[in-house]
């Protein structure tokens, strides 16, 4: 392929593929405790990380993943201790992410508010070596989490009263929940961008969960529907010179309507037979879930 004889397209594409895993992998768990709306959050304040890299003339990857982990351990002490003004400190951690960060890329030497626009809605072209290390070695550190602690996460996503009886960390592993998904929204911001790495984390598991009925099948389908659509998408960007990350999310969102169509007549199927089953008195066959249930 023409494409991969350029180095940045071999830069974007591995980076496309890191994102697509990481993204849904974690977004899983936020889905099943209904945080689908976390990465956006995380965004936000990850685009003051962005600044303080320009003004400190250091990685704006790395500066941006340090806030991105300071503001998501900062969400989950409001959802802690937050209560009925959760809501507004929320609402003011978000903009003074966005605020802060067009602020400091401004007061960068030689700043403007167009560098922001490669980390926003991603860039293939600027994916640096450097950001590619820094990609990977992110990425290695979300996989170890997600697959290696899959068990303990999604007992805490499911139920934290049931994971805290059983004698789980269950604040413990809120806070390392949140913290892995800061990361992945640092990993993914240079591929998708800030403002749309949410959709990414979301829809590949809602469109996974339209054909399965384990957790195990939703993260499997998920990361691989996360795979296809961030390669699509950034090889579609390169051939047709569209922005990748509103290519991806797209794309992404299009899988979603396409199985969702497909699964329809399946889900009516399973309705029949399982009042023909629940008419015929067999209660092996009464009950089909309406999401993935507890299986690992």
């Amino acid at each position: 392929m023409e494409l991969l004889n350029y180095a940045f397209m071999q830069r974007a594409l591995l980076a496309a593929v890191l994102v697509g895993i990481t993204a849904p992998a974690v977004g899983i768990y936020l889905v099943q405790r209904r945080q689908a709306l976390m990465g956006d959050g995380i965004g936000h304040v990850a685009m003051t990380g962005v600044g303080l890299g320009f003004l400190l003339s250091t990685s704006p990857v790395w500066m941006a993943t340090a806030v991105a982990i300071v503001g998501a351990v900062v969400m989950e002490l409001i959802r802690w201790y937050g209560k009925t003004r959760g809501d507004i400190a929320l609402a003011m951690l978000f903009y003074g992410g966005m605020a802060g960060g067009v602020m400091f890329i401004n007061l960068a030497p030689g700043g403007s508010n167009a560098n922001l626009q490669s980390y926003l809605f991603g860039s293939l072209s600027t994916v640096s070596e450097e950001d590619v290390s820094a990609i990977c070695l992110l990425a290695a550190f979300v996989v170890l989490v997600t697959v290696g602690l899959r068990r303990q996460l999604f007992a805490v996503s499911q139920d934290e009263e049931f994971a805290r009886v059983t004698g789980l960390p269950v604040r413990a592993l809120n806070l390392l929940t949140a913290v892995t998904a800061a990361v992945t929204v640092t990993v993914a911001m240079r591929v998708v961008g800030l403002l749309l790495v949410s959709a990414l984390m979301v829809v590949p598991v809602a469109a996974a969960q339209q054909l399965t009925r384990s957790f195990a099948a939703t993260f499997a389908v998920s990361v691989a529907i996360g795979i296809s659509v961030t390669l699509g998408g950034t090889v579609t960007s390169y051939y047709q010179d569209v922005p990748p990350g509103a290519t991806i999310v797209l794309l992404t969102i299009g899988v979603f309507i396409a199985l969702t169509v497909l699964a329809t007549p399946l889900a009516r199927r399973r309705a029949r037979a399982a009042a023909a089953a629940e008419a015929a008195g067999d209660p092996a066959e009464c009950s089909v879930p309406a999401q993935p249930v507890a299986k690992t």
